[in-house]
């Protein structure tokens, strides 16, 4: 009899083995996949209200339930208490939103000849959901939801490190009444489980959210069945702060545009342009905000930043600031257990900087300075990446030229904010395909089915 595969979770911010997690193998995920065929037939047949409400009282046992989520997300995966909170409130507020939409999800009538023509919005099948480790919650939420909304079964991979509160949502889905089979969880390696989601031909659809690398090779696989993929890949975004700009709030600001959770966030400001004229006073500035970052631990209601989440993250976050970088100035982090890296600032950096041109995915900002408009349009484009940025000016007319010319899919003027839940969330170039969030999501978990009916005797 072939042994279990287990897995110690691990908390980040003390080393300490808080369970451990048994993983899926081929025959578990197959058998998986097999039940949420099965329960396609039935789910997609109940009727919109029916499901409407289903989906309503898994937000409201998700809303209960908050207290417990957070906390399993900050003890998994190191977030701080405040963030853990507001994750676990997305949560719910997703499936809340996703709720409306299975009674109106409205096909077309179009006018023909000969008869009438109308067009329905199927469900795809079974849709197989891979969740990364730096935000497990409502990344896992995001898919889940739109999907069961449109009549599609889930199965969620989450990732090896921080699977708990996704089991914990699955649980609470049951408990909601939501039919077995109709979401599952399942832990795995992603060479394993996800792999089998990309290969296995009754998984109609794959989500995958994680590097740009990982990305390619889910799309390539997936080609091979014509399956179609959504995918929320790496990002290096900008954050533009012109001289007119508010430069106190920007610079006071740009700390948690980038070290929020551990700067472990594909939204992540990690590169911060400023016009030459305002540099040295934005820098004069930034420092007192980094510095006065609070870096602790995650369950202190005051802490702002966390650890990072393994000690081989650490390692790979740390190659990017090796002994003879351009350090700034840096904040602090605690000492002792716990997989600490922090707050710190690079500049000078050359634009062809590893520090400048790859996502690091930690704690770690690099500022340059620019010229003019035209200049700070070509240092934000010069990426493979474009995911999201910020733009900080009182010139709304500079302002609307950067939104339209910046390569990315989601943009904030004078603010940091990326995701709205109503809105859609997506990158251009290698940060993605397809759109989450937002009324658009659903397009992604349906396909349009055309029918004439010949009235002609």
């Amino acid at each position: 009899m072939t042994e279990p595969d287990l897995f110690e979770v691990v908390n980040p911010a003390t080393e300490e083995v808080i369970t451990t997690v048994e993983l899926a193998g081929p025959a578990e995920t197959d058998a998986a996949v097999a039940r949420a065929r099965a329960a396609f037939d039935t789910w997609r047949r109940v009727a919109p209200a029916d499901r409407a409400r289903l989906l309503r009282a898994f937000a409201a046992a998700v809303d209960a339930d908050r207290e417990h989520l957070a906390a399993l997300e900050v003890a998994n995966a190191g977030h701080t208490i405040g963030n853990a909170r507001w994750e676990a409130g997305n949560a719910r507020d997703v499936i809340e939103y996703y709720a409306a939409a299975p009674e109106r999800l409205f096909g077309r009538q179009i006018p023909v000849a000969g008869g009438i023509d109308v067009t329905f919005q199927e469900p795809i099948g079974v849709v197989g959901v891979i969740v990364p480790w730096n935000f497990p919650m409502p990344i896992a939420a995001w898919a889940l939801a739109p999907a069961l909304a449109a009549g599609n079964t889930v199965i969620v991979k989450p990732a090896e490190l921080t699977p708990l509160t996704a089991l914990r949502l699955a649980e609470l889905a049951l408990a909601a009444g939501i039919p077995e089979g109709v979401l599952q969880v399942l832990p795995g390696r992603g060479p394993v489980v996800g792999q089998r989601f990309v290969t296995h031909p009754d998984v109609r659809k794959v989500v995958f959210t994680g590097s740009t690398r990982v990305g390619k090779e889910v799309m390539a696989g997936c080609a091979a069945q014509v399956k179609p993929v959504t995918l929320e890949l790496g990002g290096k975004s900008a954050n533009i702060v012109f001289a007119d700009a508010d430069l106190a709030r920007a610079a006071a600001t740009a700390p948690y545009a980038v070290f929020d959770n551990a700067g472990q966030d594909c939204c992540a400001r990690s590169r911060i342009l400023v016009e030459a004229s305002a540099f040295d006073d934005f820098m004069a500035l930034l420092e007192p905000a980094v510095r006065g970052v609070r870096v602790g631990d995650p369950t202190d209601e005051k802490t702002e930043m966390g650890p990072l989440i393994s000690a081989a993250h650490r390692e790979r976050v740390s190659s990017y600031v090796p002994d003879a970088s351009a350090v700034a100035f840096r904040g602090s982090a605690p000492d002792g257990p716990g997989f600490w890296y922090p707050p710190t600032v690079l500049a000078p950096v050359r634009h062809e900087d590893r520090a400048f041109t790859e996502e690091i995915f930690g704690p770690v900002v690099a500022v340059v300075p620019f010229r003019d408009e035209q200049d700070a349009l070509r240092i934000a484009n010069a990426t493979e990446y474009g995911l999201s940025g910020s733009i900080w000016t009182r010139d709304l007319g500079r302002a609307l030229r950067l939104s339209r010319g910046v390569e990315a899919g989601n943009l904030s003027v004078n603010s940091h904010s990326s995701v709205r839940y109503t809105t859609p969330f997506g990158g251009f170039k290698q940060s993605g395909l397809g759109r989450e969030l937002g009324p658009d999501a659903l397009d992604a978990f349906t396909q349009t089915k055309n029918v004439f009916i010949s009235t002609e005797e």
